[in-house]
């Protein structure tokens, strides 16, 4: 027991020491029997079985959530005891958008960072898609969802997910397609000198490569998804009231009826289930994606997650790892690898022995697959703009102008919540990512902040406001930053944990001062996650100007003038030539943006500020 007390120590290639302790004991207990049943396994085993267990039953009762009958308005119990339920209904659709967002982050995001000719239009959209409010979504999706599942509540619940996962898969896309566009080029090297197919170096290297970013983008894309639950679960489309049971239904009724009691237990089961959510999964996967840094040296001090260390002693895992490693086996053998995309570099044309012959012999099959889908997709686009082109006839020339004057105020608005939130998330950022004991205080800490959804504080700081004669027009740019800010310490988080030992360890030996090293070494190392950071935190903003430019307060409205607040009472009034205007203006925009911005701010990231250049 004493030998695994003690400290490890390794030795990097360097030959500076890296200490590193591992928990010889689970931190709830130093009993011998409790001991005994962690490191033989059962403890884990039994969490497990009672997890799955608990988890299916739960999916029962969402099941039969999503096939009951649709009903005109559904009654939202606000007794303490029907918050559990309805918490776990918001966390299966949170968890199923989620899903969806990863893998559509992984197709999208390695399509655009593939092939050139589709990232010039992939781009664009996806700037366009994550600054599009989820008002500007939410009216035509779940009125067609609803038709095409009448009887039952499935169109209305898939439409909720959709919605969620609006909120949070273009962070996610932008992490990952921003790390495919700087692996080192070492490694792309180190693919081509070991023969590396295109799903070889998918999977040993610009996944790995990108499992930091992505993971910290992941979470700040479920707050995203939580930002807008009030909205997604209670929705009112003229007349007609689509509302879900889930957590955010319950917050929206408490607030309107001034039930204290209900909003506190909301916050307090909110905040239960953010902390569950981070133990249970985010912090295990943060530790485990530590093993894909790229550096010289290890840790100083390495990071622990003690759920993480029980489940490497089950049995179940353990039985499901190797069938999985047998699976994944035979695959790679029997899987024909299709030749990569044409847009990839000269060292993405190697293939091993098999994949290069597959390859001489269908040379296009690749090329043809994007091709096909670039042109679906154009297509597709074409198809929705006419549609657009329509609706927006009935919008007369007074109110473009109109549009374009509100347009211009909100961009103001996200411009100064980007300062801001740049201000302090920078250095703050930067701090929590260079210190693991720092960054295990605080990671649940900042996920409880990020996921709670700002709406609920709305209230208290339009109140704040008010008693400072703050007008709503510059109030609602605080609003902004409550739904903003986190993107960018996310990022900043992240990018601060991927610097290299080594370049920290070069800044001590020649003593740079706190002030040096930040400007020096800090920054430039986080700029390139820095610059995602910007691009989903301005897409966060201007989402957020629909619900931070119109807020009910003590039972009337305040309307900041505004593209967003537009958006907002076009949908809930129906008025759809107006709301594809509002949208148009507001793509135009981040066009715009996309274009002057951060394009040139993308390129001095892979540039000048690529730590493998």
């Amino acid at each position: 027991m004493a030998q695994e007390e003690e400290e490890l120590v390794k030795t990097s290639p360097r030959g500076s020491p890296a200490r590193r302790k591992r928990p010889a004991v689970p931190v709830w207990g130093e009993s011998s029997a409790v001991i005994a049943l962690y490191h033989s396994g059962v403890l884990a085993d039994i969490a497990i079985t009672l997890g799955i267990l608990g988890f299916f039953y739960g999916l029962t009762q969402v099941s039969q959530e999503w096939t009951g009958i649709l009903r005109p308005t559904v009654v939202i119990d606000l007794s303490l005891r029907s918050l559990p339920r309805y918490t776990f209904f918001s966390l299966i659709r949170g968890l199923a958008a989620y899903g969806v967002s990863l893998g559509f982050t992984i197709v999208y995001g390695y399509w655009a960072a593939k092939d050139r000719l589709a990232e010039k239009l992939l781009i664009p959209i996806l700037d366009i898609l994550q600054s599009i409010p989820v008002l500007g979504f939410m009216p035509g999706l779940v009125l067609a969802l609803v038709s095409l599942f009448p009887a039952s509540n499935t169109g209305l619940e898939l439409a909720c997910i959709v919605m969620i996962f609006t909120g949070q898969a273009w962070n996610m896309t932008f992490s990952f397609y921003n790390s495919l566009k700087s692996v080192p080029q070492y490694l792309q090297e180190a693919g081509t000198v070991y023969h590396f197919g295109w799903w070889q170096r998918l999977t040993q290297i610009e996944m790995p490569y990108s499992a930091v970013s992505l993971i910290w983008n992941s979470m700040m894309s479920m707050a995203g998804g939580w930002f807008f639950l009030m909205v997604t679960e209670t929705f009112q489309l003229g007349s007609r009231d689509f509302r879900l049971p889930g957590i955010g239904s319950y917050m929206s009724v408490a607030v309107d009826s001034g039930d204290t009691k209900a909003m506190i237990g909301a916050v307090v089961a909110m905040i239960l289930m953010i902390v569950a959510l981070d133990q249970l999964l985010w912090h295990p996967l943060v530790v485990w994606a530590q093993k894909f840094r790229i550096e010289d040296t290890t840790q100083e001090e390495a990071m622990e997650s003690s759920f993480l260390d029980l489940l490497r002693h089950s049995h179940i895992l353990r039985g499901v790892g190797v069938i999985g490693a047998s699976m994944l086996r035979t695959f790679r053998k029997s899987a024909v690898q299709a030749p990569p995309l044409s847009g990839a570099k000269g060292a993405d044309n190697a293939a091993s022995s098999d994949s290069a012959e597959h390859a001489q012999k269908h040379p296009v099959a690749g090329i043809l697959i994007s091709r096909l889908a670039f042109v679906l997709l154009a297509a597709g686009l074409v198809v929705a703009l006419l549609q657009v082109v329509r609706l927006l006839a009935s919008v007369s020339g007074a109110e473009w102008v109109h549009l374009v004057q509100s347009d211009l105020l909100t961009l103001a608005r996200v411009t100064a919540a980007l300062l801001l939130g740049t201000a302090w998330a920078v250095p703050l950022g930067i701090r929590i990512g260079l210190s693991p004991r720092l960054s295990r205080i605080m990671q649940p800490v900042v996920q409880v902040a990020a996921s709670f959804p700002a709406p609920m504080l709305f209230p208290a700081v339009i109140l704040i406001l008010t008693s400072l004669n703050i007008t709503i027009g510059v109030g609602s740019i605080v609003l902004m930053l409550l739904g903003t800010q986190w993107y960018i310490l996310f990022n900043v988080i992240a990018g601060a944990q991927a610097i290299p030992s080594d370049l920290k360890e070069a800044a001590a030996n020649y003593h740079f001062a706190p002030h040096q090293r930040f400007w020096s070494l800090y920054v430039p190392a986080v700029f390139p996650y820095l610059v995602t950071g910007w691009v989903t935190a301005a897409g966060g903003a201007w989402n957020a100007s629909i619900v931070a430019e119109t807020v009910t307060f003590r039972g009337s409205t305040l309307t900041a003038r505004g593209i967003g607040a537009v958006i907002s009472n076009a949908a809930f009034s129906a008025r759809f030539g107006e709301l594809s205007g509002a949208i148009l203006i507001m793509a135009l925009t981040v066009v715009l943006i996309n274009r002057f911005v951060w394009r040139p701010l993308y390129t001095l990231a892979s540039t000048r500020y690529n730590l493998s250049k």
